[in-house]
């Protein structure tokens, strides 16, 4: 079996053990480093509206862009699920403003 395989065999193992109730079984992997501007900018914003859009402060941003901070593990894991699929979390979080999004895009697909 290739490398790549038995690693997600083994993942899949965890995940398995976790849902029966072994909460030791499943590992997370939290990155050392995020580029929290790269990040940003791939989602097109600025940092008080990326700051104000995922709840953390302005400050915290401009000091984790500048690398005069370092995001804290909760936060480095939060901004690992946001790099991967930010409308998760708009949606989780501003559920209003999600819904109104979906209603718009259903109206302009309709039309």
């Amino acid at each position: 079996m290739s490398e790549m395989f038995e690693r997600m065999m083994n993942s899949l193992r965890e995940v398995e053990t976790f849902l029966g109730g072994d909460s030791t079984g499943c590992r997370v992997h939290i990155p050392a480093d995020m580029d929290v501007k790269a990040i940003r900018g791939r989602l097109k914003m600025t940092q008080a509206r990326f700051a104000d859009t995922f709840g953390f402060s302005l400050d915290a941003v401009k000091h984790w862009e500048g690398g005069r901070r370092t995001p804290e593990a909760s936060a480095r894991a939060f901004l690992t699920v946001i790099s991967k699929n930010p409308a998760a979390v708009i949606e989780a979080l501003h559920p209003v403003s999600a819904a109104k999004a979906a209603r718009k895009k259903s109206a302009k697909d309709a039309a």
